[in-house]
């Protein structure tokens, strides 16, 4: 292996692990915790050196958004439901478990003020493959709607959700109700096919 090689793959490795020190710190202590004073001592580099991988925390939180994007995207494909069970409410559980879960990385990927180009041609992959994962869920249902707009209104519902039992405010013993209700109201579970 060549120099080159070698120090890439060594930046690649302290890239990765200040997302993951950065996450891991959030999940322990909340966002306001994660600083790059905090985050150089996790780690064990030096400020200058965080520098030299990003600009900053939203710089930071911003990649730890991409990459949990990517983990949503890979959890809704693992939820694909087995012939006979409604795939938007295995796509909707799969969510709502990861949002609560995973409360940090879902607050960086949705709630945190970052820089993500969402509805942009300048999208990151990982985000994409989270959102097509939700298309593939709408898509069977869609008819002659346009499958990206009821697309939004299903995951705008489901983030409503997740935001609102993070924050304890509804009743856990009416999930299973709220989200029939939900489904049908927005005449998505009601008119589903079957697989």
């Amino acid at each position: 292996m060549s120099i080159q090689n070698r120090r890439e793959r060594e930046r690649a490795e302290r890239h990765q692990l200040i997302i993951d020190a950065a996450r891991e710190l959030a999940e322990e202590e909340g966002w306001d915790a994660v600083t790059t004073r905090r985050l150089a001592e996790k780690v064990e580099y030096s400020q200058p050196v965080l520098y030299s991988h990003f600009k900053g925390k939203d710089a930071i939180v911003r990649a730890v958004a991409i990459v949990g994007c990517g983990v949503l995207a890979r959890q809704l494909r693992q939820a694909r439901p087995v012939r006979g069970q409604s795939r938007l409410r295995a796509t909707a559980e799969a969510y709502l478990a990861f949002a609560r879960e995973r409360p940090a990385l879902y607050d960086a990927m949705f709630v945190q003020q970052v820089d993500l180009p969402w509805g942009t041609g300048e999208v990151p992959q990982e985000l994409l493959d989270a959102f097509a994962e939700l298309v593939a869920a709408v898509e069977p249902i869609a008819g002659e709607r346009d499958v990206e707009t009821l697309t939004e209104i299903y995951w705008s519902m489901l983030h409503g959700f997740a935001t609102l039992i993070h924050g304890k405010r509804l009743r856990p013993e009416h999930h299973q109700a709220r989200l029939e209700l939900a489904l049908s109201a927005l005449s998505l579970a009601k008119d589903e096919d079957r697989f």
